[in-house]
């Protein structure tokens, strides 16, 4: 197809993957059969981060020519991988869920109805007063979660009941800003991820979503906590003492950028 006549799909949809080539066969076709049923254009990009089960495989087997796999060695973290896919994103609006589908994939809905009401960012929380916790997350879980959430508030990020939903919706004008600007490569980048669109002047709309627990999670707060401080710590520093790098893209620039080639190219790299 020429460039010049290439239409941007209205939907990408990363799906950041580490060593879920148990849960993809159920998850990954469910997410494709409501993205079909939408009746909008999309692209499905799953990200192998680093896996060592065969994630890559199973992808594209349960996925075939409806997603696109990208693949790299060795693991880098849930940031890292969201960064490598958000750089070959080719929608018109960008989206991040877990392969488990802990939000499920119909709240897109509600993310939705804020971008279309004027907001360039929209995050799932579990903490909304509307949000609904199908399957709870166990005591000492939910415990930690408003703890790491404290100190987030203590380093400057206020605000947001819950950064750390892993169902987040962008503008493509916002994606092309945020995310090359973020250098954290674990979960907490999505803290890093809000600081950066606050700096941006970006719009940032809580939505309240359903969540249901993972047992199989693959977070470890107590094992990463030290990690987890000394990356809250780069956030706060680097962002008092830098402005983004990149900076908010025109949306005449936003539009332009969607002729190029998805850099990297398919599958496998």
């Amino acid at each position: 197809m020429a460039l010049e006549n290439y239409e941007a799909p209205a939907l990408t949809v990363i799906v950041p993957c580490y060593n879920e080539a148990e849960r993809l066969p159920a998850s990954l076709p469910q997410l494709l059969a409501y993205l079909e049923a939408r009746g909008e254009s999309f692209e499905v990009l799953v990200v192998d981060d680093g896996s060592t089960d065969g994630t890559r495989e199973v992808a594209a087997q349960v996925g075939g020519a409806r997603v696109r796999v990208l693949s790299y060695t060795p693991n880098r973290g849930k940031g890292y991988a969201i960064r490598y896919a958000a750089a070959r994103a080719m929608g018109q609006r960008v989206l991040f869920s877990d392969a488990d589908l802990s939000t499920p994939i119909e709240e897109l809905e509600r993310l939705a109805a804020a971008l279309d009401a004027g907001w360039d960012v929209a995050i799932g929380s579990r903490a909304l007063a509307e949000s609904h916790l199908a399957v709870p997350q166990p005591w000492w879980r939910e415990r930690l979660g408003r703890t790491f959430n404290g100190v987030v508030r203590c380093l400057g990020v206020r605000g947001y009941r819950d950064t750390q939903c892993g169902f987040k919706l962008f503008t493509r004008r916002a994606a092309r800003a945020i995310f090359p600007n973020l250098m954290i490569d674990r979960w907490t980048f999505d803290v890093e991820a809000l600081v950066v669109a606050e700096k941006l002047g970006l719009r940032v709309k809580e939505v309240p979503v359903t969540w249901i627990n993972s047992p199989q999670s693959r977070v470890r707060v107590l094992r990463d906590a030290f990690r987890t401080v000394a990356d809250l710590l780069r956030i706060r520093v680097r962002w008092l003492l830098e402005d983004p790098k990149r900076p908010l893209p025109e949306p005449e620039e936003a539009r332009a950028a969607d002729v190029a080639a998805p850099a990297g190219g398919y599958g496998g790299q």
